[in-house]
């Protein structure tokens, strides 16, 4: 099926089959294609934590406006960004560049000089306000491969972060949760958008051309 297709056939899932289990095989072929997200400068300012384990999820559940959707889905994927940007940060980042392309370190430093001294002028809340919208870029994308598998998903913003913060111990990571996607099958019974036409703006209101 061609990438049309596969978001025609996506929702939003709001009952999962609790028996049902994503495979470690399509798992990692989704976190691949979040981790193969483009992000500004090449930073990937942020991280991806897989919750499986049900005990967790039940913690998590807490201040969650789909609970049910949380317990009952096969995995919880949590795109956690930095929560600010600094110099060893980058550093690091570009050390691996560096390393992995058999070059010396230090390539790039007249680049890295630049976007140090951009972010040094700026709050660590306009910091996690940047790294946080890259992570959306990685969310997208998990959701287009999760959905060439046939894989349901549920992005989610309705939750509490400081009790998944809390739980997940991003903190003590410098990380900071921003949304959560969740994976599994569709309980086909439950699940009552499932059984509604899929709804977006026209394409002649959507695109405007200039």
């Amino acid at each position: 099926m061609s990438l049309i297709e596969d978001l025609n056939w996506r929702h939003a899932v709001k009952a999962y089959d609790p028996a049902k289990k994503v495979s470690e095989e399509d798992l990692n072929k989704i976190l691949e294609a979040a981790r193969l997200a483009p992000t500004s400068s090449g930073l990937q300012p942020f991280r991806v934590i897989v919750v499986e384990n049900q005990q967790l999820k039940e913690k998590m559940v807490k201040g969650a406006l789909n609970p049910e959707v949380m317990r009952d889905c096969s995995h919880v994927l949590v795109f956690a960004a930095w929560d600010s940007y600094s110099n060893e940060k980058i550093d690091k980042v570009y050390d691996h560049h560096t390393d992995v392309r058999e070059l010396p370190r230090g390539r790039f430093s007249s680049y890295t000089d630049q976007i140090k001294q951009i972010y040094g002028a700026q709050t660590p809340e306009q910091h996690f306000a940047h790294t946080a919208r890259q992570s959306y870029i990685a969310l997208g994308l998990a959701m287009a491969q999760a959905a060439e598998l046939k894989i349901d998903s549920t992005p989610a913003e309705g939750f509490s972060n400081e009790v998944v913060d809390e739980i997940l111990n991003l903190k003590e990571l410098g990380l900071k949760s921003v949304t959560l996607l969740y994976l599994g099958y569709r309980d086909t019974e439950n699940d009552w958008l499932s059984q509604m036409k899929k709804v977006r703006i026209p394409m002649e209101e959507f695109i405007i051309r200039k």
